[in-house]
This record gives structure tokens, C-alpha cells and sequence, in this order.
């Protein structure tokens, strides 16, 4: 199970893992858009919600917040004895049947009922704040009630381990997402850097972006979002604002990038390994994910969260002096079949049999 299928970012990559380790295993949602997720889930036994006949896409899927409970209740898992689901918000709330065991791979508790619920309510416009501040007090009630009801939890890194066990009090183990490391090659790379990711508020896209300026090195910045247009507008002149792009594509801009620039706290961080996987070094913020992949002076640079000038510098400092092969075999810790090995185990130790 995973929240939503409707594009193919981190989380979605890492949930293609977990399916393809169970390659006869039914797929279920709440949405499923096959062409937004690149058919990687084509000829797959998907199930959706009832909001599927709704037609939501990836630019739209937001304003069905207040269906999404309700929804995730009265998915239909009558016939199976274990559930593995793939949850940054939801399916951790679903309900399996009685004797069911529950595996939950957590991405993230939903950060915008708990670690960023201020930051949520200034996205939407004021008249909207008192409702949307309701909706994320019914999701941590939501929460507390699922987190009960999950036999394992497992953690994609230390962050949010912590998280599950201050909002949720349970512990989880910490199992690291996969990348495909194979997919990547080391390339001969430019004088520009690179921003990877989804442009919403939380990624930060804009420090980015004026670090690279202040330190005089160009930047091409890699996905879409609600962001986008507004950012465009902004910084149009300044930046290369290059889209959602496929795997192919994306492989060859990390390969030709200076270094790739993770300017906020991440979870974990699937495009830091990416990057390394092309033996790109990364300059990232000294918090979350990127303590777990950076090792500073070796694959890349470590900046105080929030310290936009050390960014600045550490995006202006010579990063050839990194050795792209060293870069590429740090990468290979996350490897897709070391995640799936250590999964089954988990799957295995609490449902039993294979």
C-alpha cells in the first residue's frame, strides 16, 4: 500500500521497491494516475479508493484533505493476513482484517499536522486557515488512533525514528530507502549546480537558488510544484528551471552538475544518493537525512541549517577536488537490494512465512 501513486518521486521509488519484492502481491491506494507515475506500476493489480472516480491528478490531489481518512477506512483488505504499506500521511490509519499483521514503512508522519502545521496555514489564504487548522487537529487524533493499530514500524532514517516515537510513542527500526545505483554514471561535470525535488515551500527551492547566485555559479532547478510559476517569475533570469523530468534525463544532469544543493532538512533524502551514485559531491544543510549520506570532506559539504551565506561559500569552493569514484561507492550503502534484503526480514519476522 502507499498514500498516493500519481507521480514518481522519492517515496514512490521507494514504494516501487517494496512492490517489486513482492512482485504477485495486490497494489492498493487511494489514487492511481498510471501515466503521471511513468506506468511503472502497469500490468500491477492496483485498487484505489472511492476518490479515484474523482479523477485527480498530481497538481489537484490536495483539495481532497478532508476525504482522505474517510477514504483510507474504507479501503477493502478483507482476504489478507499481511499489510505492508507506504505512508507519509494515511495508509498507516488503515484497517487490516482481524488477524491481519501491519508493517509501515514511515517516509514521514504527515509534517503538516505535526512538525509544520504553521507553515501549512500560511500556504492557503487566511479565510481558509481556520478550517485547514481543524483538518490537521482531526489528522493528529487520526494518527494517534493508527499508530496504535501498527504491529512494525520501520523508519527511513534517524529523523524520522525520532518523530514516530515523540508524536506516536513507538518505536521503529530504521531502514534506509533504496536508490538505483546501477541507473547512474559518472559524467564530466559543469560549473553549475543542481536542485533536485518537488517545489513546494518546505524544500526551500528559493535558498537554493540565491546561494548559487551570491556564490556566481548558475543553477538548474529539476521538478515541478505549486512553486513553479511563482518562482519562474522570480528568479527567470537567474535560474534554469528545467521541469519534471524522466529517468534518463535526470541521470545525465546530475552526471553534468558541479554538485547538487539540498538546501532543507530532509527526511532522508533519496536525490543526495542519486547524486552520489553519479559521483556528484552534495552540499547539503547539517540536519536530517544528510548526516546519514554526507560524509563531509569526502562526498561532499555539511552548512548550518539556515546559515544561507555558509551555503554561499560552500557552493563557491573548488568541488572538483572531490573524487567522483570515491562519491559512487559510498552510494552504493543504499543500494536497492540491500533495502529489499532487510525488509523481507522485517516482513517476515512479524506476518510470518515468505
Amino acid at each position: 500500500m502507499h498514500d498516493y501513486l500519481l507521480v514518481m518521486r522519492g517515496a514512490e521509488r521507494t514504494f516501487a521497491a517494496m512492490a517489486d519484492a513482492w512482485p504477485d502481491a495486490p497494489i492498493v491506494t487511494l489514487l492511481y494516475d498510471e501515466e503521471g507515475s511513468e506506468g511503472r506500476f502497469a500490468g500491477r493489480s492496483v485498487s484505489t479508493s472511492f476518490l479515484q472516480r474523482l479523477g485527480p491528478r498530481q497538481h489537484n490531489f490536495r483539495a481532497l484533505l478532508p476525504a482522505f481518512q474517510t477514504a483510507t477506512r474504507r479501503l477493502d483488505l478483507s482476504g489478507f493476513d499481511c499489510v505492508l504499506s507506504s505512508s507519509a500521511a494515511f495508509v498507516h490509519g488503515v484497517r487490516p482484517p482481524a488477524g491481519a499483521r501491519h508493517v509501515c514503512y514511515c517516509h514521514s508522519p504527515f509534517r503538516y499536522a505535526w512538525h509544520e502545521r504553521e507553515r501549512a496555514l500560511t500556504e492557503v489564504p487566511a479565510p481558509a486557515r481556520p478550517l485547514l487548522s481543524l483538518l490537521l487537529r482531526r489528522h493528529r487524533r487520526f494518527d494517534r488512533r493508527a499508530a496504535q493499530a501498527v504491529d512494525t514500524y520501520v523508519a527511513n532514517g534517524r529523523i524520522t525514528q525520532e518523530r514516530i516515537k515523540r508524536f506516536w510513542g513507538r518505536d521503529s527500526e530504521i531502514v534506509h530507502p533504496p536508490v538505483d545505483v546501477d541507473r547512474f554514471q559518472i559524467g564530466e561535470p559543469g560549473e553549475h549546480v543542481l536542485f533536485v525535488g518537488e517545489l513546494v515551500r518546505h524544500k526551500r527551492p528559493e535558498l537554493a537558488i540565491e546561494a548559487a547566485a551570491a556564490a556566481g555559479r548558475p543553477i538548474k532547478v529539476v521538478g515541478a510544484g505549486p512553486e513553479l510559476e511563482r518562482l519562474r517569475a522570480r528568479y527567470g533570469n537567474g535560474a534554469e528551471f528545467v521541469g519534471r523530468v524522466g529517468d534518463d534525463r535526470l541521470a545525465a544532469l546530475y552526471a553534468g552538475a558541479a554538485a547538487l544543493v539540498v538546501p532543507n532538512v530532509e527526511e532522508f533524502g533519496i536525490a543526495t544518493v542519486e547524486a552520489q551514485a553519479a559521483g556528484r559531491p552534495v552540499i547539503a544543510v547539517d540536519a536530517g537525512g544528510a548526516r546519514e549520506i554526507v560524509i563531509p570532506g569526502r562526498t561532499g559539504v555539511l552548512v548550518p541549517n539556515g546559515d544561507a551565506d555558509a551555503l554561499a561559500r560552500a557552493i563557491r569552493e573548488d568541488l572538483t577536488r572531490f573524487d567522483p569514484a570515491d562519491i559512487r561507492a559510498q552510494a552504493q550503502r543504499f543500494a536497492r537490494p540491500v533495502f529489499q534484503a532487510r525488509l523481507r526480514e522485517i516482513v517476515e519476522a512479524t506476518c510470518g512465512g515468505g
